[in-house]
């Protein structure tokens, strides 16, 4: 599929090569936009491409792609080490790095410095406020906001929203290009650390971990009875913060502190204990669940004649 001629951003740059790094750049060049990939460790976009390769070819298994379009999704994707190479003539940088304010404003300073006079710098968190970062540029009026879900293919929707002065052809060419990409634009029409779901999203997590921390209940019968209240097929609250990573909840969650100033919101021992013994979910083999196959993917785990208690 060719991307919108409605749209004027007609090139992608994605800064970070993470989980949602990897998926937003895949999902462009999907839907026909060259995009360049951009981490500073060579090593983690060795892994973004084999990762990205692993899910074409599970797309091609269901009769997606074909080959050749397949061969053509990896034409449009660069994966490149110097920031000042990705970002080298494209329309929008989306900023995919960890949730950490100083790091964030750093890289929009860098990017500033680079892109394109007319260019858009995007953020795809959905703790940290756009305000607090256009600063970092010269540029605040074309800062906006641009936060996508985990699998992206598989939650067609992405948060749009602008800062302080974020100008409305901004926007608009956001709302054109999450079209082209296929993804529904959930319009953020005022700030919020959280955005649209992940507000959502916060109080579950939130109070999932809650409820064992405080020993009402284990995290795998929390798990057992949201699955079988709203389906067994996604992952239930702490399955899905396996997912996600848990050192990225703990910053998101230590975001979230650090704006209301409440104790009371700061990361609980259930997921802080698990961090410092290097359990960090599915990338490390074991989060709250052990991985590959954990547990609340086995037939017997919502069996009510199983004795099993993970």
């Amino acid at each position: 599929m060719g991307h919108s001629e409605m749209s004027k951003i007609q090139s992608v740059a994605v800064i970070g090569a993470g989980t949602m790094g990897r998926q937003i750049s895949l999902q462009a060049a999907r839907h026909g936009f060259p995009v360049a990939l951009y981490d500073i460790d060579a090593a983690v976009l060795i892994d973004a491409e084999a990762s990205q390769r692993q899910t074409v070819a599970g797309w091609l298994a269901e009769a997606g792609p074909s080959a050749c379009e397949a061969d053509a999704i990896f034409a449009r994707i660069t994966y490149a080490t110097r920031l000042e190479g990705a970002l080298r003539g494209v329309d929008l940088a989306i900023e995919a790095a960890p949730e950490r304010l100083e790091l964030k404003r750093a890289l929009f300073a860098q990017m500033d410095k680079t892109l394109n006079p007319g260019a858009i710098i995007a953020t795809n968190s959905s703790s940290i406020r756009v305000s607090l970062l256009e600063g970092a540029t010269e540029r605040p009026e074309q800062v906006a906001n641009l936060h996508f879900y985990l699998p992206v293919w598989d939650s067609p929707m992405v948060d749009l929203g602008g800062g302080s002065c974020t100008r409305h052809d901004v926007l608009h060419d956001l709302t054109q290009f999450a079209r082209a990409i296929r993804l529904l634009p959930l319009r953020v029409n005022k700030e919020s650390a959280g955005l649209v779901f992940n507000r959502v999203w916060r109080a579950v997590k939130k109070e999932a971990m809650r409820v064992a921390d405080s020993g009402v209940a284990s995290f795998e019968d929390i798990d057992r009875a949201w699955m079988i209240k709203f389906g067994r097929e996604k992952p239930p609250p702490f399955a899905q913060m396996d997912r996600i990573g848990l050192d990225v909840i703990r910053d998101i969650e230590l975001r979230y502190a650090a704006e209301s100033g409440d104790p009371a919101d700061r990361p609980r021992p259930i997921l802080t204990d698990r961090i410092e013994r290097g359990e960090l979910g599915v990338k490390t083999g074991r989060g709250f669940y052990r991985y590959p196959n954990p547990a609340w993917e086995q037939p017997d785990f919502l069996d009510p004649g199983s004795g099993r208690r993970s």
